[in-house]
């Protein structure tokens, strides 16, 4: 749904058969969004309301309602609205811990997930906003470690929601993720420094793995196609925020 908001903002329309058939996503989408699930991670424990879930039900209701609104195509864009309200009281009141300032991994959790980097980036909270600034510094806490920055970690003394043991390496989208996510809340010299770290780990061809390991090696799927479009996405806000700050 994001995909299709960008290509109608472009101008390129959407056909009748393929708005159909987006419409019938997003009718699944407000039928089914709170059901248990195996989050953005796809991790291997038993299923849960994952934040990363909630969050992109709420993406593809927002961005629906964007594409009705804009192509004046026909949508039961009450449904969509109540639905979407709905995912956003959700994530507010059943996923924001009081006591940590920090949005949690899922429903019921304390541990905290680095796919709550995407919230201001798909537009779902504002990136000064004072609970996302405070989720922010609590990533920064826990889930990174110098430039890299790790999808989520173990409480302490337990074992990982995926069922897995020991620890993988940092996943490299989230740390590009990290570096834009700081450059929206207006640290620009620290998302610059940790941005040309990054850099320096590319291979000799200027790529990227899934992952990097705890010595800077490149592991997991290769090359990883989510990793570039993170990188590129935080060089284009870096470079907008850092032009605009010198103007």
């Amino acid at each position: 749904m994001e995909a299709a908001a960008l290509a109608a903002e472009a101008g390129d329309g959407l056909a009748f058969d393929a708005w159909r058939e987006l419409s019938a996503i997003v009718d699944w989408v407000v039928d089914h969004w709170q059901e248990p699930d195996a989050g953005i991670w796809e991790v291997r424990g038993e299923p849960r309301r994952f934040l990363s879930a909630r969050l992109m039900c709420w993406v593809a209701l927002d961005r629906a309602l964007r594409i009705a609104d804009r192509e004046s195509l026909p949508a039961p864009v009450e449904a969509w609205r109540e639905a979407r309200t709905a995912i956003y009281d959700a994530i507010h009141e059943h996923f924001w811990d009081e006591e940590r300032k920090a949005f949690v991994q899922y429903r019921g959790s304390r541990s905290l997930d680095a796919a709550a980097l995407l919230m201001p980036l798909m537009g779902f909270i504002s990136p000064t906003d004072p609970r996302w600034l405070s989720t922010l510094d609590a990533i920064g806490s826990e889930l990174r470690s110098d430039a890299f920055v790790y999808r989520y970690a173990a409480p302490p003394g337990g074992q990982s929601i995926d069922g897995l043991q020991g620890r993988e390496g940092s996943f490299t989208a989230c740390s590009f993720w990290y570096v834009e996510c700081l450059a929206m809340a207006g640290r620009l010299d620290e998302a610059r420094l940790l941005f040309e770290k990054l850099l320096a780990y590319a291979n000799h061809l200027g790529l990227f793995s899934e992952e990097l390991g705890f010595r800077g090696q490149h592991l997991g799927n290769f090359p990883q196609a989510l990793t570039h479009l993170a990188l590129i996405s935080a060089a284009h806000r870096l470079d907008a925020l850092l032009d605009q700050s010198h103007t």
